[in-house]
């Protein structure tokens, strides 16, 4: 007869593996932002320059030193040419951006929950969407003038296509099966729209406003470039016809600062509307 009792080392291993706790793990794939990560990759990389620059390994006439794109922006804050380019840059971004995307999240709800919209629109979205639509500034001149309202018009434009299709393939890919719920119990249409459909597409619609915005700050500066005396595109026109190599990267990091603050604004966003998906 075998013996099938336990050995008490044995028995008290068995007690400690089913008093184990279990580690929570509801959110699933969660992301953790590490946000000293970023920052210090940020200033590996301009003391890298700093240092290359200094020791002779990076020419002067193809990189300026960090250092002296840090006194440039001291200089254009002092003199107050800082205010003068920012101000209109994000007059322009804001309105032109405003427009494009309210229009694009619009239509592409619109398309997402209307098949005799989404027939008619969607070819027109897909004709227009490959343009590229600095192509288009000088036709924007001819028709709204060489002052704000060509500006705004192609950031605008620019801002409006992508968004469209971010917002109703976000539409699209709301859980059918929760619809479906809804429905079983008794809600009415606008309350599936107001309580599953758009919630369940805001996180495609965010994903898609990053992108529309970072184009928004390109076509920023191809039009600034073009009959804008102040303004950030405007600046960097100037600084690279005199080869002013630290005025024009003082203003690249200009723009690449207002890539990150448009990110940081969309993630407060997120975390707002997205508390949800924790």
């Amino acid at each position: 007869m075998s013996d099938t009792s336990l050995s008490p080392a044995a028995a008290a291993s068995a007690t400690t593996e089913a008093a184990r706790q279990v580690t929570f793990r509801g959110g699933g794939f969660a992301p953790v932002s590490y946000r000293w990560i970023g920052l210090a990759v940020f200033v590996t990389l301009i003391l890298l320059a700093e240092w290359g620059t200094r020791a002779g390994w990076i020419s002067a006439l193809t990189l300026p030193r960090p250092s002296d794109v840090l006194a440039t922006f001291g200089e254009l804050y002092q003199s107050g040419l800082l205010f003068k380019h920012m101000g209109p840059s994000l007059s322009r971004l804001f309105v032109g951006a405003l427009i494009g995307t309210g229009l694009g999240i619009s239509v592409g709800v619109l398309i997402g929950l209307f098949s005799y919209v989404r027939s008619g629109l969607v070819p027109l979205v897909a004709a227009l969407f490959p343009i590229p639509k600095i192509a288009l500034l000088p036709l924007f001149v001819i028709w709204f003038g060489i002052g704000e309202g060509s500006k705004y018009a192609l950031i605008a434009f620019g801002t409006f296509t992508p968004t469209v299709v971010a917002t109703y393939g976000a539409v699209d890919n709301v859980d059918r099966t929760l619809i479906r719920m809804g429905q079983s119990f008794g809600l009415s249409w606008w309350s599936i729209v107001r309580k599953i459909v758009l919630p369940g597409a805001m996180p495609g619609i965010l994903s898609g406003l990053r992108i529309s915005l970072a184009i928004a700050i390109i076509l920023l500066v191809a039009a600034e470039m073009l009959g804008a005396q102040y303004g950030i595109g405007a600046y960097i026109l100037e600084a690279g016809s005199l080869y002013d190599l630290e005025r024009l990267f003082a203003g690249v990091v200009i723009l690449s600062l207002l890539g990150v603050l448009v990110s940081a604004l969309i993630g407060m966003v997120e975390r707002r509307l997205l508390v949800w998906r924790s």
